[in-house]
């Protein structure tokens, strides 16, 4: 059986990888001022923030068309394939994963299995990655399925939002919460719960947040077991970099790289926002 591998923009893998892994992506869309872009194909990250602080009005988001899964899903057969393997951003903040379902009953000759990591950006992107990686081997997709479920018991991530409003105005965020953090200077830690987004603690400095995701890295990394971190930046690459050295010298055995919050995700976030994932690695 021959599976495809599809995930949606806010994995945020980098094309080269994409393609080098034949890994499918399906965009979602930004609408700034009167126009839709999609990230990753009309607007990247680096451009995205600039243009975003000369606009009165925050960005929207807008989830992938069902059309635009028909589509990728028709070619999927034509270029032979059997199976596809969805990865989306959470059902909880996105219809995207809702989509690609009602999108795999409109087309003859392709079964389509569809993932909600109820997560999002470089975490999602550790469940892509082990997908095309079980694909290659020739996995089946009921086996490539419950491999990443046995994965999520071993996905942490954490997120530190520099402007609260942002999450405010999106909705993924309580305004009461949003009220609170902004008048006492509170740099709440955040993470997924139930595919929501809501608060770990509350911490009163960015620098405190940072340092408690870094000893919650420590208890898993204490434990022996091989990791792979992220650190995750909106527009923060020198902090993200500085914070990455000071990772790697505390915990030399972890494999640590640098990823981003594009667009989509950076909308509901707000420039400056920082974050760090990791995953009990498969080597």
């Amino acid at each position: 059986m021959k599976t495809a591998i599809i995930t949606d923009s806010t994995s945020y893998l980098p094309k080269k990888l994409r393609d080098q892994l034949h890994i499918h992506m399906i965009p979602l869309s930004v609408v700034i001022g009167q126009e839709t872009y999609r990230e990753e194909v009309d607007v990247k990250a680096e451009d995205f923030y600039g243009v975003v602080r000369t606009e009165a009005k925050l960005p929207t988001t807008t989830q992938p068309p069902i059309g635009e899964f028909v589509k990728l899903y028709e070619q999927l057969v034509e270029e032979g394939y059997d199976a596809a393997v969805g990865i989306y951003l959470s059902s909880g903040i996105s219809g995207t994963y809702q989509t690609s379902l009602a999108a795999g009953g409109l087309v003859d000759g392709l079964t389509v299995y569809s993932f909600d990591s109820e997560i999002s950006c470089a975490p999602q992107g550790f469940y892509v990655l082990r997908a095309a990686e079980l694909a290659a081997e020739g996995k089946a997709p009921d086996e490539i399925m419950q491999e990443l479920e046995a994965m999520r018991s071993s996905i942490r991530a954490y997120f530190v939002a520099d402007d609260l409003n942002h999450l405010k105005r999106g909705g993924r965020l309580s305004g009461a919460q949003a009220l609170i953090g902004g008048l006492l200077q509170v740099k709440p830690l955040l993470h997924f719960v139930d595919k929501v987004i809501v608060p770990f603690e509350k911490i009163r400095t960015s620098k405190k947040a940072l340092k408690r995701v870094a000893d919650l890295f420590a208890e898993d990394y204490e434990r022996g077991e091989p990791l792979e971190g992220v650190i995750i930046h909106a527009n923060r690459e020198q902090e993200a970099r500085r914070w990455m050295e000071e990772l790697q010298e505390r915990f030399p055995d972890a494999k640590l790289s640098i990823s981003y919050f594009g667009p989509v995700i950076g909308t509901h976030l707000g420039e400056g926002a920082l974050g760090f994932g990791w995953v009990k690695r498969q080597d």
